[in-house]
């Protein structure tokens, strides 16, 4: 599937700004089942000041603001052919271990709420056996969903797992956090999964979407959309990975000089005609 993507984030700020650095994680990975056939990245009151590969093998961009500004505007937009893969990605890659996705983090790290979950999934007290992981992964997905419901604007990008589940509400990036929570206390290496999603009744998205993967011996990286209930197909783009929202996150930053900002984001993702795929 061919899909055209555009993600335009725009910031206001109160008074101007003295100096801000923004850090961009905006650009799609080049991974199994995912091919980028263009991508650029535009500005308007910022420029480029470095770009790097992080320990995920993310590729960021940090922006400096211009002196003054009141507002910047960051404009990504470009062409990605996606295959289905029922949700597997495959072997392992980055420069952290394995290993290193099976420690909890503040956002992950399960609580009563969870542990009580946790436990109520088929095959989880006494430790999801090898050849049994995918079908507890797909359980534990199940769970969560009909445990949390999603609704916007119940929860921050500082709620973690815990609070979202005790709370019964939250969106796609409480949902990851909870089963990537629950996934590695069963002994399962996870990670979190930041992208875009082409909905199906429409080609304005409301931001960006959010999913997990788990690690299974024997097929690898494999993906769950805990808020969709399915394994991504090809309307789904990954973009950054990393063991919670904090690594994956599209945009983040500092300033100084202003005190108030208010934050927009549009985001468009739209299937290309069959034909243009053969070009």
């Amino acid at each position: 599937m061919k899909l055209a993507i555009r993600h335009t984030t725009k910031y206001n700020f109160a008074d101007p700004v003295v100096h801000a650095l923004q850090r961009l994680r905006l650009t799609p990975k080049a991974t199994q089942g995912q091919k980028i056939l263009n991508w650029s990245m535009d500005y308007e009151n910022a420029s480029t000041e470095l770009e790097y590969d992080d320990q995920n093998f993310n590729h960021v961009t940090l922006v400096a603001v211009d002196p003054g500004a009141r507002e910047v505007v960051i404009t990504c937009s470009g062409e990605v052919i996606t295959e289905d893969n029922s949700g597997v990605i495959g072997h392992h890659a980055g420069h952290l271990p394995l290993w290193s996705f099976l420690g909890q983090t503040p956002l992950t790290r399960p609580g009563p709420k969870m542990r009580a979950l946790m436990r109520d999934v088929p095959g989880f007290a006494d430790g999801p056996q090898e050849g049994a992981k995918l079908d507890y992964l797909h359980a534990l997905s199940g769970f969560i969903r009909d445990e949390v419901a999603y609704q916007t604007g119940t929860t921050q990008v500082t709620t973690t797992a815990e609070e979202a589940i005790a709370d019964a509400n939250g969106v796609c990036q409480d949902h990851a956090h909870i089963f990537i929570g629950a996934a590695r206390a069963g002994g399962i290496p996870a990670r979190y999964i930041s992208g875009y999603l082409m909905m199906n009744d429409r080609i304005d998205q409301e931001a960006t979407h959010a999913w997990a993967e788990a690690h299974i011996d024997g097929l690898g990286w494999v993906g769950f959309d805990i808020s969709n209930g399915i394994s991504p197909d090809p309307r789904y783009v990954r973009v950054a990975t990393g063991r919670d929202y904090r690594d994956a996150a599209p945009v983040t930053g500092i300033s100084f000089g202003t005190t108030e900002q208010v934050l927009t984001v549009d985001v468009t993702v739209e299937q290309q005609q069959q034909e243009q795929q053969q070009q």
